[in-house]
């Protein structure tokens, strides 16, 4: 199915339609596919989903094996701390940020899929944790009050969505003075061969939404938000025997051999208005983001 004539409410409606089946999917299978859309590769068993086995507050019920990152990992959540995630599909990274913010904190999940919102329900449920809501809703208009979050955190999503310059926004107006986000994101670097970027299910899949690296960490700049830092970033490889759906044999050499590089990034910035600095010297070290720099005052030394 083309995306090329969808409109943004109805490319939302495929995501949504697309995700409602997801929910029901085994992680096997949508680790070895696109995020969960199209069929299965034979030959990568994980393509885009890191591991969380070893994550404290990690929950395995909860693991549908969509995202591209651990940005819970980076995004220095602290006790007590209030969390949104957006996107939240079953909770996992939910019931890892709580794990951090501890009984005192408030991690509230969003995500449109009813069907995500049951899981994640009734996942809590299980884990006895009264701090973790889940809220159905668009997170170009997001269903929170202003100034409200310490962190957001985010999975493999805002490339799902048309708008996503409305995203940083929200996300902007949600968070509180000297808030932060940290999220995992599908980028490109070049173009997609049209087959894939006009194409329903690598729309769903987290690739043919993707838009360029630049534009992404643009549209964070533009908002004003500060302290800007790529986290982590890995490289992207879709198997030749999901590509041979859409493209020639002679279309997937010169696609391989070609400039465009997809990749998975966690990116980091912070809404003006700190009382402190803590955040102002984040380094990458071996391609993955070492943490705040410990400073006078900061807390962490």
């Amino acid at each position: 199915m083309s995306t090329k004539k969808q409109t943004d409410e109805e490319l939302k409606e495929t995501v949504k339609a697309k995700y409602n089946q997801i929910s029901g999917q085994s992680k096997d299978y949508n680790t070895s596919s696109c995020c969960g859309s199209g069929e299965a590769s034979d030959e990568v068993y994980n393509i885009m989903n890191d591991d969380y086995s070893s994550v404290e507050g990690y929950n395995k019920d909860a693991d549908l094996g969509l995202g591209c990152g651990l940005p819970t990992e980076f995004a220095h959540i602290s006790e007590g701390d209030t969390v949104i995630d957006l996107g939240s599909g079953a909770g996992n990274d939910c019931f890892v940020a709580r794990h951090e913010t501890g009984p005192t904190g408030k991690v509230l999940g969003i995500d449109f899929a009813e069907s995500m919102i049951t899981k994640a329900r009734k996942n809590a449920e299980k884990l006895s944790f009264n701090n973790v809501e889940f809220r159905y809703g668009d997170i170009e208009d997001m269903p929170v009050s202003d100034n409200l979050a310490d962190v957001i955190v985010s999975n493999c999503v805002l490339n799902l969505v048309p708008n996503k310059q409305k995203v940083f926004s929200e996300i902007l107006r949600v968070l509180k003075p000297g808030g932060h986000f940290s999220i995992s994101d599908i980028v490109l670097v070049g173009d997609l061969p049209e087959a894939l970027r006009e194409d329903a299910e690598m729309y769903a899949g987290c690739v043919a939404g993707a838009i360029q690296k630049e534009d992404y960490l643009g549209y964070i700049k533009e908002q004003g938000f500060e302290n800007i830092t790529l986290q982590k970033e890995k490289t992207i490889v879709i198997p030749d025997d999901i590509l041979d759906k859409y493209l020639s044999e002679q279309e997937i050499e010169d696609f391989k051999n070609g400039s465009t590089g997809i990749y998975s990034i966690t990116v980091f910035a912070q809404k003006p208005g700190a009382e402190d600095n803590s955040f102002k010297e984040l380094e990458m070290v071996g391609g993955e983001q070492s943490g705040p720099a410990c400073t006078p005052g900061s807390g962490c030394c």
